[in-house]
């Protein structure tokens, strides 16, 4: 018997940097109007811009719309511990 694996798969929309949607989110870690923290199936994104605010959020669906002037979208990966450490230890001081 062979197994399948489930492949992880994540899809990011936007729309003129004012709409973002995003699938594969399990959590939102942190948010304010600046910048939000997701863990997602592809690892922990930082989102930031202007005015940000969570239109849709569905967490059993893995689901989240974000509104606002969008400057910026980061994956923090293990490889950069460096960088993730100092972002995550300023955000949760």
């Amino acid at each position: 018997m062979v197994e399948q694996v489930k492949t992880k798969r994540q899809e990011v929309k936007m729309l003129n940097r004012k709409q973002l949607e995003i699938t594969g989110v399990s959590n939102v870690e942190s948010f304010d109007n600046e910048e939000f923290l997701l863990n997602t199936d592809c690892g922990f994104l930082a989102i930031r811009g202007q005015n940000l605010h969570i239109k849709n959020l569905s967490l059993e669906q893995g689901l989240i719309a974000i509104e606002g002037m969008i400057n910026s979208l980061t994956y923090l990966d293990a490889n950069s511990q460096g960088k993730s450490k100092g972002f995550l230890g300023k955000l949760f001081k």
